[in-house]
């Protein structure tokens, strides 16, 4: 594993260097903006390599985060949102409770629906106060950047790419709704392409397939709601009319978080890279007891996917 993350930082580095640096510079400069939460602790990693082989990097974040704090590889560069600590922390945490309580499934599915609106609202508008704040987009401008590093399920990045004119390198382990598909124009055949969620292995019975094909279209309304509204911010913003499809293809290059260990084999285009592995880099080797207890308890390895 350590390997494949070698491997995949090789990867990653070489591609950020094929599309930013500039003849007889020594170091590209790297705008960041990353996605709250634990998809920035996978970020981290790569971001701290980066300034370790000589990019600058420039890290774009709300005023009030979760753990997107100051370092000393980056520039923590922030902008204010129009929350306090308080509501943020409420939106962001405050039902993390429920995750475990014992309530009817309807109940659950429901208020977590809820949830997901309100922390949805709130990192669209922040990326609206933030394409909105004049002062820190010339800036932006000023500081000319070589490419964007950014996670597609939070658009604002890619969006943010496409109104500086900065080519964007996307950082992710998939998009809901299969948007990474539609953004990548990449064949998505249900015949034998298990869908999120449903359980089925590549071998599908026919009812199964209906099943593959059906699925998707419980989570589409989640995905309108959370992410439509970035296609009217870049409609405003770029002064055209866009889709979300159009937001999210802006990309150069798609780096997977994943490989076809974990997932099921796919259709790829050329500027998709797999780089599974790269967040191993600290991994420790289970100690005897816990791997007796795997054992006895006849645990297969097929039931994590």
């Amino acid at each position: 594993m350590a390997t494949g993350l070698q491997f995949s930082l090789w990867v990653l580095l070489g591609l950020l260097l094929s599309l930013g640096i500039r003849p007889g510079a020594e170091g590209g400069k790297v705008l960041v903006v990353p996605m709250e939460g634990s998809h920035w602790l996978s970020m981290r990693k790569v971001v701290q390599e980066l300034s370790a082989r000589g990019y600058q990097a420039v890290v774009l974040a709300p005023e009030l985060s979760l753990h997107v704090k100051e370092a000393d590889f980056f520039t923590l560069k922030t902008f204010a949102i129009s929350y306090t600590q308080e509501e943020y922390d409420q939106l962001v945490l405050g039902q993390s409770y429920k995750g475990f309580e014992k309530m009817h499934f309807l109940k659950i599915f429901f208020e977590s629906i809820a949830m997901l609106k309100n922390v949805a609202m709130l990192f669209e508008k922040s990326c609206a106060e933030l394409l909105h704040n004049k002062e820190l987009i010339r800036s932006l401008n000023a500081s000319s950047f070589d490419v964007v590093l950014t996670d597609p399920i939070y658009p604002c990045g890619s969006l943010l790419a496409e109104y500086l004119s900065i080519p964007a390198v996307y950082f992710l382990r998939f998009i809901p709704c299969d948007l990474d598909f539609v953004g990548t124009q990449c064949p998505n055949p249900s015949s034998y392409i298990p869908r999120m969620l449903t359980r089925n292995s590549d071998h599908m019975t026919f009812l199964q397939r209906v099943k593959n094909m059906l699925y998707p279209l419980t989570l589409k309304y989640i995905c309108d709601y959370s992410l439509s509204p970035y296609a009217s911010l870049a409609s405003e913003i770029l002064q055209r009319e866009m889709s979300l499809a159009d937001v999210l293809s802006y990309a150069s290059v798609w780096l997977f978080r994943g490989d076809f260990v974990m997932d099921y084999p796919r259709p790829i285009m050329p500027n998709m890279v797999f780089i599974g592995g790269i967040n191993c880099a600290h991994r420790k080797p289970l100690s005897q007891v816990c791997m007796g207890a795997v054992t006895q308890s006849g645990f297969q390895v097929d039931t994590m996917f």
